[in-house]
């Protein structure tokens, strides 16, 4: 029976668009760790509605409270990790790779100058705006989880059954991949239990 997937990767590479159509193709439902995370921003008084609240002022500035607190993480993985071994759902999640043992874990690597190339055009900014945001949610993001749970995000890849590298790709490109990953991984683990 297939498991869930996760998917991770720095900031603006496109997880969100690989989850859904990952999804749709293989009937699973879809969770942002995101939308999780922004739930609690929402409980402590943060305008969190759109796409793009993570790359705004509001956005940054609960990004600074969550590195004096690191419960809103605490509460948000521990809430992914049960959601995780009850349902069978495509997660996107940066921590969620490294705190499970089972499911098909989805590394999406890339450059973050095409990553600020995408923000351009996703939230019509400019490029040394959207490329201040991903340098800066990458590298605090990082410091947290680093904090938090003692690995390095971005670094240590050990724990993910694969890697697609999406620089030169449109996002079809990747989705074909990553769709053909699970069901390589899919069809593998179909074998062993045979």
């Amino acid at each position: 029976m297939l498991k869930s997937i996760i998917i991770s990767g720095p900031p603006a590479i496109g997880k969100t668009t690989i989850a859904i159509g990952l999804a749709k193709e293989f009937g699973l439902k879809y969770l942002s760790g995101g939308d999780v995370l922004k739930d609690m921003a929402k409980e402590k008084g943060f305008q969190t509605e759109g796409d793009d609240f993570w790359d705004t002022e509001a956005g940054m500035k609960f990004l600074n409270m969550r590195k004096g607190n690191s419960e809103f993480d605490k509460l948000v993985d521990e809430k992914l990790k049960k959601i995780f071994v009850t349902e069978d759902v495509v997660i996107t999640s940066y921590t969620l790779p490294w705190l499970v043992q089972d499911g098909i874990k989805i590394w999406l690597a890339g450059s973050q100058e095409i990553s600020a190339k995408r923000m351009t055009t996703r939230d019509n900014i400019s490029y040394d705006d959207a490329f201040g945001i991903v340098k800066k949610r990458y590298e605090e993001n990082k410091m947290i989880y680093k904090k938090l749970y003692g690995f390095n995000f971005g670094d240590d890849l050990s724990v993910f059954n694969e890697i697609i590298n999406t620089d030169g790709l449109g996002p079809g490109q990747v989705l074909e991949l990553a769709k053909e990953k699970v069901k390589k991984h899919y069809g593998a683990q179909t074998t062993r239990k045979s």
